[in-house]
């Protein structure tokens, strides 16, 4: 409203300043301190609760004023003394019971065959009792609809007590409250978890309880043809509802634990890598767990016995189920991993199911040839083999330079079953015919890198050509085939294939092309430590402190352009939830496996991540081992393992068969205990570097345990 042109504008009074302030505050929001909104909640419970007991009090007292009246009026105007009410409210409910139908209260288990509650007194003639317990046996077929037995009499007593059920109950105030039964939309996704009683399936009808059409029942379901497909599962063991019993029972447990029958492909997987074990060529046998387990020969196995070995070492673990299937085999090891064991065991049950020696066929050699590049390591295999063979009845001889020709010539008279030798001293052998390789079936070429890199190329060339052509293995089906290599089981030594091996520290192209001329289909097997397939990956450390932060950070990795499939690590199941709904919430499609998840859910996350239809799994340990997904770029460490070893394994999902990969560790201050062994990692990597704020942490200068770090947190 416009003022008059000319007129003052008046001063405001304190009254309406007061009153404007007054709105003001009316509208602008006022914050409340911690203790204002507590002490506001404990106004308000007080308040609802004071409510609450007074409407308590009133709603006893309506009640008893009602239930006084009821009993004035039903008892001719006067009111009865306590006793007399407890009784007539007991006769009442009685008669209620005598009156209402079986069905309304049919018991079941033990108590289905006792008559119903109130009959058992003096109070109703015994006439009255049958008719009720007649009744009551007749319940089921009048809870299905097929009562012949009630008649009209019943009906009008079954609507009386209704009635009178409901006139109480409006009068005691019970509200029976029906939950509408909302329907299911065809195309609707949301799960129903409402249970509505009327589709209860697992309550047996009245066909099944009195044993009417048991047989036509078992004749729908298949079991009088031995068709059930439930009782078939059960008894295989493929229950659903047993299924978790079977996991508690072997499925988490260590492999140790386990036995042969129990192993799964997973636990095969993390028993190589527990033991560094890589073996690849096809057809390649399970890796073997103790000696007892093995198929070696009772004589060899009792030798291993006799000898010491307790437990079979890595190479030994691989190298001997594939040695005893006759396969040719490359064998990538380190010197002192007990390779001597891992090819004689598997020569010497050879050798077992060939003819003796005798004069008829000693004159043409030896069954089995070792190849040493040094005396030094010839005379240790002999030494070695010599402890198997003693008590087997084989002889063993080594050629080695530097002893008497002749003196080795005398050894060989009576002929040997195996040969140890450097190929300087055999090649002259050779040429000198004191020694011939016509019924060589067996042949071990051990560290040949160095054989190769002493210059002994040509040697190895001139005495592998001087073996029979005929008995070298076709690069066919056969050359995998544990039975071709044996031919027949006549004595003769015709038809049978050579055995050849090959173990080598290294894989030069020199190396390389020695096996492809002389080896046939072989089966590969490398072993190293468990810091070996950390060597081509990449690994960075960030020092972020909060879950905000760290969080914020891994989204910038993902959409920096890293190519899936991409490994999110974390500690708990509830962070990992926590970090697959963040992920799914910015546009990502995660998969998540822990072991909250049961094993179909577990496959179905690694199956995805592998096809590709999710290109990020986020997991805890569970997925740092005994998993097989390749061509994984990226891993992230979102939290620090409790162990260092599952550190190891974790970015051991990546770089995997030569190629580089990446892992990103996220790093706390409260995971100090870690930073020593993380810093010489880093160290030893030879495409990592080691972060400036790690390299200078005093934890990272000397190791700090759990217990240091309590001790001092106590202090």
């Amino acid at each position: 409203m416009s003022r008059p042109v000319g007129e003052k504008k008046e001063p405001l009074s304190v009254e309406k300043l007061l009153e404007r302030q007054k709105e003001a505050q009316g509208v602008r929001p006022r914050f409340l301190s911690k203790a204002e909104r507590q002490a506001q909640a404990a106004q308000k419970a007080a308040q609802e609760e004071a409510d609450r007991a007074s409407k308590v009090a009133r709603d006893k007292k309506e009640r008893q004023e009602l239930e006084r009246s009821a009993r004035i009026e039903g008892g001719g105007g006067r009111e009865r003394d306590g006793r007399a009410d407890v009784r007539d409210y007991r006769d009442s409910r009685e008669q209620r019971a005598y009156e209402r139908p079986a069905y309304d209260h049919v018991p079941t288990g033990p108590r289905g065959g006792a008559p119903p509650p109130g009959l058992s007194g003096a109070r109703y003639p015994p006439e009255a009792r049958r008719e009720a317990l007649h009744s009551h046996s007749a319940g089921p077929s009048a809870g299905n609809g097929t009562n012949h037995l009630s008649s009209p009499s019943d009906a009008n007593g079954h609507a009386i007590a209704s009635t009178s059920e409901s006139i109480k109950d409006r009068y005691l105030g019970i509200k029976h409250v029906v939950p509408k039964k909302t329907r299911r939309q065809l195309n609707d996704k949301k799960f129903m978890f409402d249970h509505d009683l009327n589709e209860d399936t697992s309550v047996a009808n009245g066909l099944d309880a009195d044993g009417t059409s048991v047989d036509a029942q078992a004749v729908v379901r298949g079991r009088a043809a031995g068709m059930d497909l439930a009782e078939r599962r059960a008894k295989d063991g493929l229950d659903p509802f047993k299924r978790g019993v079977g996991k508690s029972a072997f499925a988490e447990k260590h492999w140790k634990e386990k036995t042969l029958e129990e192993m799964k492909e997973r636990d095969w997987r993390i028993f190589r890598e527990d033991f560094s074990i890589a073996a690849r060529g096809g057809h390649i046998p399970k890796p073997l767990r103790k000696w007892e387990e093995s198929s070696i020969p009772g004589p060899i196995l009792r030798a291993v016995a006799e000898i010491g070995y307790a437990e079979p070492s890595p190479i030994q673990r691989q190298a001997i189920p594939i040695g005893l299937q006759n396969r040719d085999l490359i064998g990538i090891a380190e010197t002192g991993s007990g390779k001597t064991a891992s090819f004689v065991i598997p020569m010497l049950s050879y050798i077992s199911k060939l003819p003796r020696l005798s004069e008829a066929n000693r004159h043409l050699g030896p069954y089995a040839l070792v190849i040493a590049p040094t005396r030094e390591l010839a005379q240790q295999i002999e030494v070695e083999t010599k402890k198997f063979t003693d008590s087997l009845g084989y002889k063993v001889v080594s050629i080695v330079g530097g002893r008497d020709m002749n003196e080795q010539s005398y050894n060989l008279r009576d002929g040997a079953e195996i040969i140890v030798a450097t190929p300087g001293r055999l090649k002259d052998c050779i040429e000198r015919h004191v020694l011939v390789l016509s019924q060589c079936l067996y042949l071990v070429i051990d560290e040949a890198d160095k054989c190769i890199g002493l210059g002994l190329q040509a040697e190895l060339d001139f005495i592998l050509d001087s073996m029979p052509a005929s008995n070298l293995k076709p690069d066919t089906e056969d050359a995998e085939n544990p039975a071709a290599a044996l031919g027949d089981s006549n004595g003769d030594l015709a038809g049978k294939y050579r055995v050849t091996m090959l173990y080598s520290a290294t894989m030069p192209a020199s190396v390389e092309r020695l096996a492809r001329n002389y080896l046939r289909r072989p089966a590969t097997i490398t072993i190293g430590d468990a810091n070996q397939a950390v060597g081509t990956v990449e690994q960075r450390v960030e020092f972020i402190a909060g879950e905000d932060k760290k969080k914020a950070r891994l989204m910038q990795i993902l959409q920096s352009g890293f190519e899936p499939p991409i490994i999110i690590f974390s500690t708990t199941k509830q962070s990992v939830d926590s970090l697959s709904r963040d992920l799914q919430r910015s546009g990502f499609n995660p998969a998540v496996l822990h072991s909250g998840k049961t094993q179909t859910q577990r496959e179905e996350a690694l199956a995805s991540l592998r096809n590709g239809e999710c290109p990020v799994l986020v997991a805890t340990d569970l997925a740092g081992r005994g998993i097989d997904v390749p061509d994984v770029t990226l891993v992230i460490n979102f939290s620090f393992p409790t162990m260092f070893e599952a550190y190891i394994h974790r970015i051991g999902r990546t770089g995997r068969a030569g190629k580089r990969g990446l892992a990103i560790t996220f790093l706390e201050m409260h995971d100090e205990e870690f930073f020593y062994d993380l810093r010489n990692e880093l160290a030893r990597s030879p495409i990592s570097t080691v972060p400036r704020d790690l390299d200078r942490h005093p934890s990272a200068q000397k190791r700090v345990t759990r217990e240091m770090k309590r001790k001092r947190d106590e202090e």
